[in-house]
């Protein structure tokens, strides 16, 4: 504990001298001149100048060496899936992105590995020094056989050890977590979000999804379900077979709806891009279909609000991210809820997923490291500017 409290003050204050690391700790100069030694002798931190400003001699001061290990994030999604590798600072150093294999199962779990040394091949990164990778994964993981439910949009994962398969085949360790989970995660921790206590994240794209951050906690629920409107019994019916396998409000939000609303007003299939242009120009078609969609997803939020009143809600993901659904959104909420609800855009976009998968792989590595994984134990990693996150993503 010693050295992971050590290492806490580090990392949230750094660059800091060690005389500063005693006062915020309250262990003595002697323990945190040993600890900072040995951590400095291991490659885990190192000088970077003297402090400044002050009478007599200048004390030296440590950060975390950023490059001293890796953690991967992957978002895998029913159409992409995307790799991200970020160093101690919690910076994306390299990131890679491809189509989802369509075959889902053991195959999709061979892409991911791929994509992990394809990603550390492409700056030269050495593998062995990526120690843990987080996985998010649009469903829920059934913690005593690794199965992933709730995702019918892949194929397959609901047959296998998911994570156990991946540790297999990277030889790290690998902790699943549903992707809307994460995405609510990486707002509230790299925004100003974080001074949020209460957030929810509605992820909109090819499924939907809502994550739920609550007395700065993730919520899961007893089975892991927390956050699964998907299957809100409204928008198409909740009592036919399709509903009870992708979920009522799915069938009338997500990608797959909204062509197929706007396929059976006009007879044509297009995409969801194209029918966000086609309503910017004019079309009344694309926008009722939007408006139809955006009550939907209004409803789903108002529900979350009913129950569990947060500060915020950020709507995100592919579709969820279109600022004009936003503006519907927005409306439609004012025609059925009493009060004002806080609903903002996503600061992350297609990355806040990784930018929570981000957050819990390097916790977890500091405790694995610095704690020798004590159970209990708790490293918090500040986040690190928003502009450093992105600078090496995609």
């Amino acid at each position: 504990m010693t050295t992971s409290t050590i290492v806490q003050a580090i990392i949230t204050y750094g660059p800091v001298s060690r005389a500063s690391v005693a006062k915020m700790t309250g262990f003595s100069k002697q323990t945190v001149s040993e600890v900072v030694s040995t951590l400095e002798t291991d490659g885990w931190v190192q000088t970077v100048g003297r402090t400044e400003g002050n009478i007599g001699r200048r004390a030296v001061v440590y950060e975390i060496v950023p490059d001293a290990a890796y953690v991967a994030g992957v978002d895998l999604g029913g159409t992409k899936v995307r790799v991200a590798l970020c160093n101690l600072s919690g910076a994306v150093v390299s990131e890679i992105t491809e189509p989802t294999n369509p075959a889902g199962g053991t195959d999709v779990v061979g892409q991911i590995s791929k994509l992990v040394v394809e990603a550390a091949a492409r700056n030269d990164l050495p593998t062995e020094k990526i120690r843990v990778a987080v996985i998010g994964v649009p469903g829920v993981l059934e913690p005593d056989t690794g199965h992933i439910r709730m995702s019918p949009n892949i194929a397959d994962v609901d047959k296998l050890n998911f994570p156990a398969l991946l540790e297999e085949q990277l030889g790290i360790e690998v902790i699943v977590e549903n992707d809307v989970n994460l995405a609510a995660l990486g707002e509230h921790w790299m925004t100003q979000r974080a001074g949020y206590d209460d957030l929810a994240f509605v992820s909109v794209g090819t499924g939907i999804g809502a994550g739920l951050v609550i007395g700065g906690e993730l919520v899961r629920g007893a089975t892991g379900g927390a956050g699964e409107i998907g299957f809100l019994p409204f928008g198409a019916d909740p009592n036919e077979p399709e509903s009870l396998a992708v979920g009522a409000l799915e069938r009338a939000t997500a990608t797959s709806a909204i062509i197929d609303l706007y396929r059976r007003e006009t007879g044509r299939s297009v995409t969801v891009p194209e029918i966000f242009d086609a309503s910017s120009v004019g079309d009344t078609v694309a926008s009722e279909v939007l408006r139809c969609v955006a009550n939907q997803i209004a409803r789903a939020i108002v529900a979350i609000c009913s129950v569990v009143d947060p500060s915020c809600v950020v709507l995100g993901g592919s579709i969820g991210a279109r600022h004009e659904l936003l503006d519907l959104v927005r409306q439609e909420i004012a025609k059925c809820f009493p009060r004002p609800i806080q609903v903002e855009p996503s600061a992350l976009g297609v990355h806040a997923a990784l930018a929570g998968a981000t957050s819990v792989a390097l916790s977890r590595l500091h405790v694995a490291v610095f704690a020798k994984g004590l159970p209990g134990t708790k490293i918090d990693v500040p986040a690190p500017e928003l502009k450093t996150f992105q600078q090496g993503v995609a």
